[in-house]
């Protein structure tokens, strides 16, 4: 009965759905394209688990909305019939259990047969994702899509620069791309080119490409030391778009990978799709043999010291207000979220004991039970109780933050109750789940203001766009967690080898490019 009445309220989203694109003046019958994925990079090198009500799972007009170029009455949106079945998107953290993952392909795999055939299939996923018991997720999943939609259906995938992409993931996937900036202020830019060039393989009849170039690139950096706003990576990835603009090539692309997850699929990849065999080999082997060129000369995207060191440089600098990413346990990049050991360190420094001293936004520390006796003292509440360290308490055990409560906000995506505890000169922002504060807003609507603190310590590697325009200063310290930026203290044992920077005086790798067959084979 539940799945009746499931496909029966997804009949109905589809048909509102569909309803839309009856404006087919010149008679001509629109192609049917379904839009699938989930969105998650996980970290095996994190305790945390990875639920399915993480991904917040959409059906329906809920999926179209959350892009805007197919809004009502755009371009793309008439160009269609979207068959929109399931789409989730986490935030990065641990891997994610078997059951979550099963419930969730299942679903789709569901919905996708309960309403097939399709012309295409936009699928549109992070590439990153680790599952309890099973490699190459992504693979797994594409592939148990083409045993429902068969072979013709053109699936055109759309990616993380910082995701995987698998032979068999690269065989499935008739046209592949990904973003082409770190951070990613290209990212719906990129998903639109996902759906564009999908839509003109079909509108022109022109199918599947001919060719599809994979080349594995022996290559293993975090995201910190591959932003595309610095050298080698800017100048790296500004030959992609004009590599894909070529003639006989469709598009090309550069995946970094994803450092933290211990998968033999885990490490760089090039690949270049089109019609002319030439052209879409050569321009992957140039691509690839540029990014091997510069992979000594990554480096990180700001300076990096000690915590100790980048609490000294920020209290003594006029600079505010000054950022420290608290690197190592990022839940943008798939940290655990609740290492308290880097708000353990500032607590005991002395500058901040007196509400006098420098003023420090912390961002931030779930603690449910925290939130809870916070939410019962109320706002100008003393509050005393534990946070953080539920999940990962390998570094630094639950701290106990006594102050007064001086904001309490509900409803958040997220961390559905954010509070703020002033503890000396600190504002410490606890969660009753974990959250990234990567937004202005994020700390207005708590009351605070970034902007005139002295120091702000964000959970966050490189900064996004809008954290970085707010910046005087910024220093990214080198802190324990499930992402840890010193590589080569994790102890990796299924990635492939050799891999740079491992194995530095390594051969350097066949470069050549391998074709990779239709998925029609």
């Amino acid at each position: 009965m539940k799945k009746l009445l499931y496909g029966l309220s997804f009949g109905f989203l589809l048909t509102a759905c569909e309803s839309v694109n009856e404006n087919e003046d010149d008679g001509k019958e629109l192609p049917r394209i379904a839009i699938a994925g989930l969105h998650i990079e996980s970290s095996t090198f994190s305790p945390a688990r990875t639920h399915e009500e993480a991904f917040h799972p959409k059906t329906g007009d809920e999926i179209l909305d959350s892009y805007p170029f197919l809004a009502p009455g755009s371009v793309d949106r008439e160009r269609a019939h979207w068959i929109p079945t399931l789409r989730g998107r986490a935030l990065p953290g641990g891997i994610v259990t078997r059951e979550a993952y099963e419930s969730l392909v299942t679903k789709t795999l569901e919905l996708l047969r309960d309403n097939g055939s399709y012309d295409g299939l936009f699928f549109d996923i992070h590439g990153a994702m680790s599952v309890e018991g099973l490699d190459d997720p992504e693979g797994d999943f594409i592939e148990r899509i083409r045993e429902v939609i068969g072979k013709n259906t053109i699936i055109s995938t759309s990616m993380d620069l910082h995701g995987n992409v698998s032979w068999r993931l690269a065989q499935h996937s008739d046209l592949i791309t990904c973003y082409r900036m770190a951070p990613h202020e290209d990212a719906l830019e990129s998903k639109r080119r996902a759906v564009d060039n999908l839509l003109s393989r079909i509108e022109s009849g022109k199918g599947k490409p001919g060719y599809k170039a994979w080349i594995p690139v022996p290559i293993l950096l975090p995201g910190e030391k591959t932003s595309t706003r610095i050298e080698p990576g800017k100048s790296l990835y500004a030959k992609v778009a004009p590599a894909a603009k070529q003639p006989g090539v469709i598009d090309a692309a550069i995946w970094i990978g994803y450092a933290w997850a211990d998968e033999p699929r885990n490490h760089a990849v090039v690949m270049v799709t089109g019609d002319d065999k030439e052209a879409v080999t050569s321009t992957a082997e140039d691509l690839a043999r540029s990014f091997w060129n510069v992979r000594s000369d990554f480096s990180f995207v700001a300076p990096t010291a000690s915590l100790d060191e980048s609490l000294d440089m920020v209290i003594a600098s006029d600079e505010h207000p000054f950022i420290i990413s608290d690197m190592g346990d990022n839940p943008t990049a798939g940290g655990a979220g609740d290492v308290t050991w880097t708000l353990n360190e500032i607590l005991k420094r002395p500058e901040f004991k007196s509400e006098s001293g420098p003023s420090l936004i912390y961002a931030s520390i779930p603690g449910p039970d925290f939130v809870r006796k916070a939410v019962e003292a109320g706002v100008g509440g003393d509050v005393s109780a534990l946070a953080g360290a539920a999940i990962d308490a390998r570094y630094s055990p639950p701290i106990e933050l006594s102050g007064t409560i001086e904001a309490i906000e509900h409803g958040d995506t997220y961390a559905e109750t954010e509070v703020v505890v002033k503890v000396g000169s600190v504002r410490v922002i606890v969660t009753k789940k974990r959250k990234p504060y990567h937004r202005e807003v994020d700390f207005t609507r708590l009351g605070l203001n970034p902007r005139e603190s002295d120091i702000v310590v964000v959970k966050i590697g490189y900064l996004v766009p809008e954290l970085y325009d707010m910046r005087a200063g910024w220093i990214m310290a080198l802190t324990p967690g499930g992402v840890d930026q010193d590589l080569e203290r994790l102890n990796y044992q299924r990635i492939n080898r050799p891999m740079f920077p491992f194995d530095k005086d390594m051969e350097d790798p066949d470069l050549s490019a391998r074709l990779v067959p239709s998925s029609d084979h």
